[in-house]
């Protein structure tokens, strides 16, 4: 305002008081909310001291879940899977695995935007959130990712111990691209539950393929990326979630089955990256897939071993994870010496050649997509074991 009008608004408030000077009786007032906020938390120490006494049980869960901490023992529950058990697309792996662990994590609570049965996010254990049933867990949030991100937030800085996570297709991560940043931002650990996640949805077509979003998420800092290849890796990925009490976690869930893998491992995924399966000595090529692409790396790797090639099959669910680990743990995934490496995914290639390096290759998607089937859609971009091995040939010719 400048010095001259300051003392014309003082005159003009028949204000004379020095600057930073709080007259006495407005600070004297003030000062009366200490006071009333010891008493408040007073009353409150008694009727917590009440409810120890008659709920024993129901009190040291609530004072456990302000405090933070997790309940002991509550992994156990992540649901296993084993070659051989029906291929599932990993959206019903996700509400498989949301529904083994709300019975063991009451603080667990959410929902999604209009999308419940194509997210699969009901908790069965529960009924909806709403007037006269504060009770239940199940949040309708509506039509509106953003206020749906921004209400997750809130759940999540409250600092209750709530545990919230929110559902969509992947492709309407853009609508709430806001409320992730500020998560991340605020270090809110919120749980993105992202379904339809490739152009293997199929006939929805390119409004609704998201061929650029994963790279775009893998952008913000502090946002974990994990995008699961099956049941175990389904599982892993929420064993990471629901232990980031400090950073929001976005999963990335396939619309079409996947297959159980032989070596994929719960407990890897918070590696990011690891060896799936490999052959004796050292590798010739690498095949590192993603989500719905490693069982298709499997699949190539079977036909060029069976060729003579020594391939290694790498699962990298998570950039994000796999950058934190040492370096002694990340060569020992992709060794420097192993300069074939063939990445593949149903996104764009942005991004990937931080891994494959200079003389590698990746499989991917740098345009918008097409409306038709799922499996006539991947095939018609290149994702086919076929174009695997081809691609690979080509790199080790």
């Amino acid at each position: 305002m400048g010095a001259d009008e300051i003392k014309l608004t003082k005159a003009a408030l028949d204000w004379s008081y020095g600057e930073f000077e709080i007259p006495a009786d407005a600070l004297a007032h003030m000062r009366k909310a200490v006071d009333r906020g010891a008493s408040a938390q007073a009353e409150w120490e008694n009727i917590l001291a009440t409810y120890r006494t008659k709920y024993a049980a129901e009190a040291a869960q609530f004072e456990q879940m302000l405090s933070g901490e997790l309940p002991a023992g509550w992994a156990d529950a992540l649901p296993t899977y084993v070659p051989g058990d029906k291929a599932l697309a990993t959206r019903k792996t996700s509400e498989v695995t949301l529904n083994a662990l709300a019975p063991v994590l009451p603080e667990l609570i959410g929902g999604s935007a209009d999308l419940t049965h194509s997210n699969l996010t009901e908790l069965k254990v529960s009924g909806s959130f709403q007037k006269g049933a504060y009770e239940n867990r199940n949040l309708r949030f509506g039509v509106r990712e953003h206020g749906m991100g921004a209400i997750c937030n809130g759940i999540a800085l409250h600092n209750s111990g709530l545990i919230p996570y929110c559902a969509t297709f992947l492709v309407f991560a853009d609508y709430m691209r806001a409320a992730i940043r500020l998560a991340a931002l605020s270090e809110a650990g919120v749980i993105y539950v992202m379904t339809h996640d490739s152009i293997g949805l199929g006939e929805d077509g390119p409004t609704h393929q998201p061929v650029e979003t994963i790279a775009s998420l893998r952008a913000i800092p502090n946002l974990t990326v994990i995008r699961p290849a099956d049941g175990n890796e389904t599982s892993g990925a929420y064993k990471v979630a629901v232990a980031s009490r400090k950073a929001p976690t976005l999963m990335a869930f396939s619309r079409q089955g996947l297959p159980q893998l032989e070596g994929s491992s719960i407990d890897a995924v918070a590696k990011g990256a690891y060896v799936l399966s490999d052959s004796d000595g050292t590798p010739d090529l690498i095949l590192i897939g993603t989500g719905s692409e490693v069982p298709l790396c499997v699949q190539a790797a079977e036909v060029l071993k069976a060729e003579g090639t020594k391939v290694r099959v790498v699962s990298m669910p998570s950039w994000e994870l796999f950058d934190a680990q040492d370096a002694a743990y990340r060569e020992s995934v992709l060794p420097k010496a192993v300069t074939k490496r063939l990445a593949v995914e149903a996104g764009i290639t942005m991004g990937w050649c931080r891994y494959v390096g200079g003389e590698g290759d990746v499989i991917g998607v740098d345009q918008f997509g097409a409306s038709a089937p799922g499996g006539l859609v991947m095939e018609k971009f290149g994702f086919t074991t076929e174009n695997v091995v081809a691609r690979a040939k080509a790199l080790l010719s």
